[in-house]
């Protein structure tokens, strides 16, 4: 997928699908708790009403509607010489 089609610009555009009647603004931005990963609360105010969506930020530097998944620890086993 082309990393344009990932942009934050490109989401927004998707999802809320703005019109030249609707008005888009941010209303919330940062970063989550513990892995300080970042978001963006997007809102479209058109006449027909509004409606809000998060985009989350990705290790790769892509923007998505749902957050990234969270490290996990992992269990790993080595051989021992002999």
């Amino acid at each position: 997928m082309n990393i344009a089609e990932k942009s934050l610009r490109f989401l927004v555009e998707k999802w809320l699908t703005p019109t030249p009647t609707t008005r888009l603004r941010v209303i919330q931005f940062g970063r989550t708790g513990r892995e300080r990963r970042r978001y963006v609360r997007v809102e479209a105010m058109a006449p027909s009403g509004s409606r809000a969506i998060f985009f989350f930020r990705h290790d790769d530097g892509c923007w998505c509607v749902f957050p990234p998944s969270t490290a996990r620890p992992a269990l790993a086993s080595q051989r021992l010489a002999a």
